[in-house]
């Protein structure tokens, strides 16, 4: 049984370790007969270091349906992994992805969702609620007898990745302070962006008599972090990690806008991270979901205190910092 993984927004952190980890790692390797990235920058340092590991990039021009059509029955493949790229139209370019995935007769399709999407307001959180919009399109495929697409599809809502936190290394290093809008009580999971990855190279590695392996084969899987952590437990996290004291500040939505401005990152993820920020606020974030990453992986999630001691170098103050004692 072959297994021709289609990977998009290879350009972006998600797609891009996704990709890495099934062309580096030989329990994936193996089970896989080729990896092709859809890029929107197709020149982007890593969509040229996939190229280097073996990953077949072609550039992906959205408003061209026929085209991709076209690209994906070319290169023979059978499973699409749909990650929704960070971009102003995230909804209309990964919707035009699944169509022509259900025209070049995929069978096997992964979509990486986002947890929270659910509890999300369309009027308060559009950019959360539009993954439920997303999710809608790539499975009502499922009761389309007219294409394969939704013959085997599962769908990987990852909740905030703690990698997000990394935007605020500047404040860590000049003031021992990470300064989120989360308020003081309300507590959310943090996952890293490695372990949605993982779990992502099991569904697409994994094989049954349907396509994906029927342990994964029509799953919903939410993955978080294995930690409730409201601000302050994960200043501690980091304080643990770093070996200096650091303090949450709650600030407000204004003062995390102006903090995210000069982020590099696309202005739809500014406005997606915010909005999670607000659901934090709102109570809608107090659960963990880790079953599935137990189940699918065998292994346990990362830990706050590891996250932060793999970062550490980014992270960790350039002199001593000093708090003010209240």
């Amino acid at each position: 049984m072959t297994r021709k993984v289609c990977i998009t927004a290879v350009e972006g952190q998600t797609g891009f370790l996704i990709a890495e980890l099934i062309l580096k790692n030989d329990r994936f390797k193996k089970k896989i007969d080729s990896v092709t990235g859809l890029s929107l920058d197709p020149s982007s340092p890593k969509a040229k270091e996939l190229q280097s590991l073996g990953a077949v990039i072609v550039p992906h021009k959205p408003g061209r349906e026929r085209e991709m059509v076209n690209t994906l029955k070319k290169v023979g493949c059978d499973t699409i992994c749909l990650v929704p790229p960070a971009h102003q139209d995230k909804f209309d370019i990964t919707v035009e992805l699944a169509n022509a995935a259900k025209k070049a007769g995929v069978s096997n399709v992964l979509l990486i969702s986002s947890a929270g999407c659910d509890y999300a307001e369309r009027n308060r959180q559009p950019r959360l609620r539009e993954f439920i919009d997303i999710e809608s399109v790539v499975l009502s495929a499922k009761g389309d007898p007219s294409t394969p697409l939704g013959h085997s599809p599962c769908v990987i809502r990852a909740g905030f990745y703690a990698e997000n936190l990394l935007l605020y290394s500047q404040q860590l290093q000049a003031e021992g302070i990470l300064p989120l809008p989360l308020g003081e009580g309300h507590k959310f999971a943090p996952v890293a962006l490695g372990d949605v990855a993982n779990v992502a190279a099991h569904v697409l590695s994994g094989k049954g008599p349907h396509g994906f392996d029927d342990k994964h084969r029509g799953q919903m899987m939410v993955v978080t972090g294995p930690m409730l952590c409201a601000g302050q437990e994960l200043a501690t996290a980091a304080s643990n990690a770093l070996g200096q004291t650091m303090e949450y500040e709650n600030i407000s939505e204004r003062e995390a806008k102006r903090i995210l401005k000069t982020a590099d990152i696309d202005d739809s993820e500014k406005e997606y991270i915010l909005e999670y920020y607000s659901l934090v606020r709102e109570g809608k974030t107090n659960y963990i979901s880790t079953t599935a990453f137990h189940d699918v992986t065998g292994e346990h999630p990362t830990q706050p205190d590891e996250f932060f001691r793999l970062y550490a170098s980014e992270l960790r103050p350039k002199k001593k910092v000093r708090h003010n004692s209240s």
